[in-house]
């Protein structure tokens, strides 16, 4: 059992007979009345975000999880089957669970994290920062850099980010997996 002063982003917790990861909050001490903290939470099972507060001193119900590294194998129709590299099993994780799973290539390393009383898969987190080559874009047009000017591409992985216009075809790139944005071309 645990209480608001021990939130923290990325927790696990039970909350009306679900267990939600919280993506971000706010410790709130008006100037009159007592504290309270704001919360934004996504649910594990199915994804929808909803958002909260708890007054100050409430008590929660933390969710002991442990996180293992696996490798992305495929996708299928109804989600994403990963390997652990240890003792090469498999497990199965549907797809409203993991953000921007269009930045997976195969053979990536994903965190994958475990409630740890039942060994039930709760969520996968990408690397924050991934190098994918750039598969399709239109070339850029001399003249045209007076502004942070940026154009479409799509990436090996079939996903579509905004890049810098003198980015072409064959290209690697840094792409955060947090927001999908453009960060750096890598030099070979």
């Amino acid at each position: 059992m645990a209480t608001t002063s021990d939130i923290k982003k990325g927790m696990c917790i039970e909350f009306n007979n679900d267990t939600y990861k919280i993506i971000e909050f706010l410790h709130v001490k008006p100037g009159k009345g007592p504290a309270f903290v704001r919360t934004k939470l996504k649910s594990v099972t199915n994804g929808k975000v909803l958002e909260n507060t708890f007054s100050a001193g409430h008590k929660i119900d933390d969710v002991r999880v442990e996180t293992r590294t696996y490798q992305y194998l495929y996708e299928d129709d109804h989600g994403y089957h990963f390997m652990n590299n240890d003792d090469y099993s498999q497990v199965y994780i549907n797809k409203g669970m993991i953000e921007n799973p269009g930045f997976m290539k195969n053979g990536e390393e994903v965190t994958i994290v475990f409630r740890a009383d039942d060994e039930t898969p709760l969520s996968a987190e990408l690397p924050a920062h991934v190098i994918l080559e750039v598969a399709h874009t239109e070339p850029g047009v001399k003249g045209d850099t007076a502004t942070n000017a940026t154009k479409p591409a799509t990436l090996e992985t079939g996903a579509e980010v905004k890049v810098p216009l003198f980015i072409n075809e064959g290209d690697k790139i840094r792409i955060s997996t947090e927001d999908g944005s453009y960060q750096e071309r890598i030099k070979s």
